[in-house]
C-alpha cells in the first residue's frame, strides 16, 4: 500500500483492570507516577518555550508538582488562558516572538534549564541559544522520530542516518520539510550549546488534550458502537506515546541533567493494532456500562461494537490510506518496514517509562467526551463514518462473492 511520506510527517505535526505494555510490567504505573512518588530533590528554574500547547501544560504540571520553579516564554497567543488563574502565581510568564522579539528573556535572568517545545526552524534555535547559551546550563529540544531518513529498518536507534534537505535554508514546514527542519534545529542547539544539549525524538504524542484526533479517533470510534472498520491484521505493529509519560521522561532528563539523543516512544514492537483497538472497546464498554448505572439508559451504544479486519490492499483500492484515514496504522513492509519498531532501549534506560494503555484510553475518551458535541461531530482525523460504511459494506459483497 502508498503512503506519502508528506501524508506521515503531516500526521506528525483508568480502568478497573489495568493492561500494562508487554515487557513493561516493571513500569507500573509510568514514569509520571514514579516522578510524583520520588522526592523533589534541588528545586530547578526551568525555562519554556511554549508551554500552553499540548504537551508543554502537561510538562509545566509535572514540574510543578515537583517544586520548580518555571518561566514561560511564548507569543501569548496559543490557550492565553491557560495558566491565568492565581493558582498560577508560581510561573512567571513573559510574552515575545523567538523569531523576531527576544528581549523579554534578555534582563540577565539565569535558568538551570531551557525546554524547547517550539523548535521548527533552525534559524529559531540558534537565536535563542545564543541569547541564552551564557545563561543555562541545559538546553532540551523536543524533536521527533521523523527526523530519520529510513523507515524501512526495524529497531532503528538514535545513529540513523537523518533528512537533509537539498535546500537547507527553507523555512515553510510541510510534509516534505518537517522531518529534515527538525533534523536542523536539533543539530543547530548543539552547535549553540555543545556539550550541554538533550534531544528527544518523541513519535506519535496521545492523551487527553491532542487536538488532532489522530490516536483520540479510534476510542472515539469504538464509543459510537457497530462495525469498526479495522485496517490489517491485529498483529500489526504500531508506536506512540502517552503525553504525560513523555512529560515525565523529559523532566527526568532535566533532574539528572542528563545529556544525549533519545527516542521517546512505546517499546520497539510491543504494541499492535489488535490490541489498541481491543482496548478501545474494553474501556468503551465499560464506561458506558458505569454510566448506565448512575443515569439509567436504554442502551450504551459502545457497550456493543465489532471489528472486522480489512486487508490493506483492499482498502487501497477503495482509497482508505493509512494513518490519514486510519490513525496510527501504516502496514510495516517496504519503505515502512521498520514502522511501530523504532528502538527506545536508550531512553528506557535513562528512566523512560509507560503507564498501562488501558489508562491512557480511557483518559482520552474522557477527555473526548468533555468536548462540546459540535466539536465532536467534526473529528480532525480518521475515517469518515459515512465512507466507513461504505468500504465495510464493499468488503462483505466482496467475500459473499
Amino acid at each position: 500500500m502508498s503512503i506519502g511520506r508528506r501524508d506521515l510527517l503531516l500526521g506528525g505535526l483508568t480502568g478497573a483492570v489495568a493492561m500494562a505494555l508487554p515487557g513493561c510490567s516493571t513500569m507500573l504505573r509510568g514514569a509520571a507516577a514514579e516522578a510524583e512518588a520520588q522526592s523533589t530533590g534541588d528545586r530547578l528554574r526551568i525555562l519554556v518555550m511554549g508551554g500552553t500547547g499540548f504537551l508543554g501544560p502537561h510538562f509545566v504540571e509535572a514540574a510543578r508538582a515537583r517544586g520548580h520553579r518555571l518561566t514561560l516564554f511564548n507569543r501569548g497567543k496559543t490557550n492565553p488562558e491557560r495558566f491565568s488563574g492565581p493558582e498560577y502565581d508560581d510561573i512567571e510568564q513573559l510574552h515575545g516572538d523567538r523569531k523576531s522579539d527576544l528581549s523579554a528573556l534578555d534582563a540577565g535572568q539565569r535558568w538551570d534549564a531551557v525546554l524547547d517545545t517550539s523548535a521548527y526552524v533552525p534559524a529559531d534555535v540558534t537565536r535563542s541559544t545564543r541569547l541564552l547559551a551564557p545563561r543555562v546550563g541545559q538546553y532540551l529540544v523536543v524533536s521527533t522520530v521523523s527526523v530519520y531518513a529510513r523507515n524501512d529498518l526495524p529497531g532503528m536507534d538514535e545513529g540513523g542516518e537523518l533528512i537533509r534537505l537539498p535546500d537547507p535554508t527553507v523555512t515553510e514546514i510541510s510534509g516534505e520539510t518537517y522531518g529534515g527542519l527538525k533534523a536542523l534545529c536539533e543539530q543547530a542547539a548543539e552547535a549553540g550549546m555543545p556539550g550541554r544539549t538533550t534531544i528527544v525524538r518523541p513519535g506519535l504524542i496521545v492523551g487527553p488534550g491532542d487536538t488532532t484526533d489522530r490516536f483520540t479517533y479510534w476510542p472515539a470510534r469504538a464509543d459510537r458502537g457497530g462495525e469498526i472498520l479495522a485496517p490489517g491484521t491485529p498483529d500489526a505493529p504500531t508506536q506512540f506515546i502517552d503525553v504525560r509519560d513523555l512529560a515525565a521522561f523529559l523532566l527526568h532528563l532535566l533532574e539528572q541533567r542528563t545529556i544525549g539523543t533519545f527516542n521517546a516512544d512505546a517499546p520497539a514492537g510491543a504494541l499492535t493494532m489488535g490490541m489498541l483497538l481491543d482496548t478501545c472497546q474494553q474501556v468503551a464498554r465499560r464506561m458506558n456500562v458505569m454510566n448506565c448505572i448512575t443515569t439509567p439508559c436504554p442502551q450504551a451504544p459502545g457497550a456493543n461494537s465489532t471489528l472486522t479486519w480489512v486487508p490493506a490492499v483492499f482498502l487501497e483500492r477503495h482509497d482508505v490510506q493509512p494513518w490519514r484515514d486510519m490513525p496510527a496504522w501504516i502496514p510495516a513492509e517496504g519503505e515502512y518496514a521498520g514502522f511501530g519498531r523504532v528502538s527506545t532501549a536508550r531512553a528506557q534506560a535513562a528512566g523512560l517509562g509507560y503507564r498501562p494503555l488501558q489508562e491512557t484510553v480511557h483518559d482520552t475518551l474522557a477527555w473526548w467526551r468533555s468536548l462540546p458535541a459540535e466539536r465532536r461531530a467534526r473529528p480532525r482525523a480518521g475515517l469518515d463514518a459515512e465512507k466507513e460504511r461504505a468500504v465495510l459494506a464493499a468488503w462483505h459483497r466482496d467475500r459473499r462473492r
